[in-house]
């Protein structure tokens, strides 16, 4: 098995949902579906493409009540390719008796390839191979290759290569009661002898969308130059092709498409813009081959290297190629921010959730840039957040939980719970700690690049905000002479209301309070930080004042954190009084129960009447922030806080949740990694198997989930290195699992690339000799000296239960 390959042997019709999400190619700009280019959408195909930030929104009337919702659009089908010989039919898998099937996904180039070898009803055998790419260099195009070969037969072959804008959104089917018409057809047209060109347009949005396809045929290395029969109807345009092949002849079809839209930049009209750039472009081997050579640049960047990684290695690789198609250095230059599902399905609407939590880090040191962009989405945004926090009645700013093109609060009212049948409320959108986790990646970013320029001109506006916003939230309780936060949702989206109440929310979430009192005080660090002449400006721009900014650092200092009577920390106000749920008769009854909460509606019960959790919650603290970090953060809150603490939590709650969501575990094995590495290591195989084997039965075929995807690149990027950064000190404290012989990575520390290589005891860290970091590196305990072009080699002394300097090093 390659570690730089996904592979598959065979066609499972019932798989190719999952394999077409899990072979989507893309490069930041947009992204195809692993469809074949012969396959219509259907039972087993959906040959999706979409654009980053290209939302429309539509409305629909459900349960007597009008629903509102966007969408991030699927776009024309540009894949359409197909042949048949002369008196034959128009080639389809289900059609023919299959004799070799291989299909590979090249991680490393970027490359899609499959090869055929069938039987059609006539006798005749034939070979095709193909290829297809998504330029990582030249965000516009796409491009694919076929070889069609005779083994038995000749005579005459037609081509069709198409591009069609007749479809809708129709990826999930839970969503298929909703308006799914997206696209309007504006024009087809054949701009030249070998070119098709289709524009449409969304119904409400009116982004124009352009795509212009190329098509060349050879045979026999020569061009062929017949005529071409054109086929035209309303949002879908083909040319037809007939040539002549000999048996064992070989045919090459080539088809290069461009994409344009009336949003891009430097073009004149997206049609045009389109024509031009198919005219343009070279040959598929010359795009293949700058193709390769971008991804080569990236994976310089980007690849974690495992020692005797085997399996484990290829899906880590798969997960991080899945986060550059989604978000690539074309990013950088676009108004977009990183959905939870990548732009590979429909699923969650393509928003963006609180996944940026678990998918900055890894961009943090690789290539922060990204980073940057995508918290500009976030401050563009900035003045709909405003915006919602008054409506709710709060100061400064609220961001929604799901975020589209606007920054409105995009969650939906009201969703199909499909065990039941019943369109039931969604109160996800009080998730305010979606607000705590965007000034999280704010100071993270700011840790790992120190970019001041950042950090006062956008950052320290988003906290001030955000910090407003929990000042404002919080109300004082003078019974405990603390502040509550009431009315929320913590990260367990099993839990909105207590059992019998009318109203939504929760009292004192754990996880938000100590969130909001790290904020508040985080934004008073940041209110020194940004020297004297920009806080002047934000004063005045803000209306804040000193007065205000001391307020919040009293506000941080007294929030409520809710203890059960054995003083492990409740994960809600009241959630100590639920009822203990039944696990082992529910998993003999159901078996899968990931999602609890459908199972108990469906029985006319509600899991807000259970200790029982979807994910992780209160261990999220312990995923976000070393021991060290937190225990200064109680300290602040005035509350106790002990190392033998974080074991009994992360037991407590191990035993109450079902991980029906594919973060949690991500954070469990996190925060098991230093107390049980063999559980870790399982749950981290978990984590690498979501996706792949569609773990959670059907979700993956509706858009892979980045945050997991991400989340398990970390867990080895930071989690068994020990890296974070405080106090301005990088710090390092391996722990690496016994499955793994050693690790090897690249880390980019405020503009310089580090060296770390791990294998069992020993460690080497190298510096480049452009260094102008700290001097000292910190490992567990020690500190270090560290400079410029200096190479650090440690070993682990059982002994001394430390790293120390290996006297051989030279």
């Amino acid at each position: 098995m390659s570690e730089w390959t996904l592979e598959y042997h065979g066609f499972d019709p019932a798989q190719e949902g999952l394999r077409e999400a899990l072979c989507t190619l893309g490069n930041g700009y947009f992204a195809t579906r692993g469809a074949a280019g012969e396959a219509e959408a259907g039972e087993f195909h959906y040959p999706g493409a979409y654009l980053a930030g290209g939302y429309n929104r539509l409305s629909t009337e459900i349960a007597g009540r009008v629903v509102e919702n966007e969408d991030l659009v699927n776009l024309p089908n540009w894949l359409c390719l197909t042949f048949r010989p002369e008196g034959g039919d128009w080639f389809n898998l289900m059609a023919v008796e299959l004799l070799d099937y291989r299909q590979c996904l090249d991680i490393e180039s970027g490359v899609l390839k499959r090869q055929l070898f069938f039987r059609d009803h006539q006798g005749r055998e034939t070979t095709l191979i193909t290829q297809r790419l998504v330029h990582m260099a030249q965000p516009h195009l796409g491009a694919i290759e076929w070889r069609i070969r005779p083994e038995n037969w000749a005579g005459r072959i037609t081509v069709r290569s198409a591009l069609d804008g007749r479809v809708i959104n129709a990826g999930v089917a839970r969503y298929r009661q909703l308006a799914s018409t997206h696209l309007a057809p504006l024009s087809a047209d054949a701009p030249g002898d070998d070119t098709i060109c289709l524009q449409v347009e969304t119904r409400q949005s009116k982004l124009r969308i352009a795509q212009a396809a190329r098509t060349r045929l050879r045979v026999a290395g020569q061009e062929i130059e017949g005529k071409r029969q054109p086929v035209e109807e309303a949002g879908y345009i083909a040319q037809e092709m007939t040539f002549e092949l000999a048996a064992g002849g070989e045919a090459v079809v080539e088809k290069i498409v461009a994409l344009h839209t009336s949003r891009d930049r430097a073009i004149a009209e997206p049609g045009f813009a389109a024509c031009q750039a198919v005219a343009r472009a070279g040959a598929f081997d010359e795009l293949l081959d700058s193709h390769r050579r971008a991804w080569q640049h990236l994976w310089q960047r980007c690849d974690i290297g495992l020692d005797g990684g085997g399996r484990v290695q290829m899906i880590l690789r798969l997960h991080i190629f899945h986060l550059l198609q989604t978000v690539s250095p074309h990013s950088v230059d676009l108004d977009v921010g990183v959905p939870a599902r990548g732009l590979h399905g429909e699923a969650y609407r393509g928003h963006i959730f609180w996944d940026e939590l678990f998918i900055f880090p890894f961009l943090n040191y690789r290539i922060p840039e990204i980073t940057r962009a995508l918290l500009r989405y976030r401050y563009r945004r900035l003045d709909e957040a405003r915006h919602l926090a008054r409506q709710a009645g709060y100061r400064g700013a609220m961001y929604p939980w799901q975020s589209g093109s606007d920054g409105r609060e995009e969650s939906q009212q009201v969703h199909l719970n499909p065990k039941s049948g019943r369109w039931i409320p969604d109160n996800s959108s009080l998730q305010r700690h979606v607000n705590a986790a965007v000034a999280y990646n704010v100071w993270r970013y700011y840790e790992v690049t120190e970019d001041r320029e950042f950090l006062a001109y956008y950052g320290a506006e988003m906290l001030f905000e955000i910090a407003r916003f929990w000042a404002s939230a919080a109300s004082w309780n003078a019974q405990r002479k603390r502040y509550d936060i009431r009315g929320v949702m913590g990260p367990d989206e099993f839990h909105d209301r207590y059992p019998d109440a009318q109203a939504p929310g929760l009292d004192n979430n754990t996880y938000t309070n100590v969130m909001a009192a790290w904020v508040l005080g985080r934004a008073v660090n940041v209110y020194d930080l940004i020297g004297e002449r920009r806080r002047g400006e934000l004063n005045d721009a803000l209306a804040l004042s000193d007065r205000e900014v001391s307020q919040w650092m009293s506000i941080g200092q007294q929030l409520f954190v809710p203890f059960h009577a054995d003083g492990v920390p409740s994960q809600f106000e009241g959630y100590e009084g639920l009822q203990e749920f039944d696990w082992a008769g529910y998993r003999e009854r159901y078996g899968d129960i990931h999602r609890l909460d459908r199972l108990l509606e469906a029985e006319g019960d509600t899991v807000n009447r259970y200790k029982a959790s979807k994910q992780a919650d209160v261990l999220m603290l312990f995923y976000l922030f070393s021991a060290e970090e937190l225990g200064d953060i109680f300290a602040q809150l005035g509350y106790p806080f002990s190392g033998e603490l974080i074991p009994r939590t992360i037991d407590y709650y191990q035993q109450r949740t079902s991980h029906g969501s594919t973060l949690s575990r991500v954070v469990t094995s996190w925060v098991l990694a230093r107390a049980d590495r063999l559980q870790a290591w399982e749950l981290f195989q978990q984590v690498l198997q979501s996706d792949i084997e569609d773990s959670q039965g059907g979700t993956t075929p509706e858009g892979i989930h980045l945050g997991a995807m991400a989340g398990s690149v970390d867990l080895i990027q930071r989690g068994h290195t020990g890296l974070e950064i405080r106090d301005g000190m990088l710090r390092l404290n391996p722990c690496l699992p016994e499955a793994l012989g050693g690790l090897h990575l690249r880390l980019r520390y405020r503009g310089c690339w580090l060296e770390l290589d791990l294998e069992g005891d020993r460690l080497t860290l190298t510096a480049p000799e452009s260094w102008v970091g700290p001097e000292r590196v910190m490992f567990r305990d020690e500190i270090h000296p560290f400079g410029a072009g200096q190479r650090l080699e440690l070993h682990y002394s059982e002994e001394e239960r430390c790293w120390q300097p290996n006297r051989d090093c030279p």
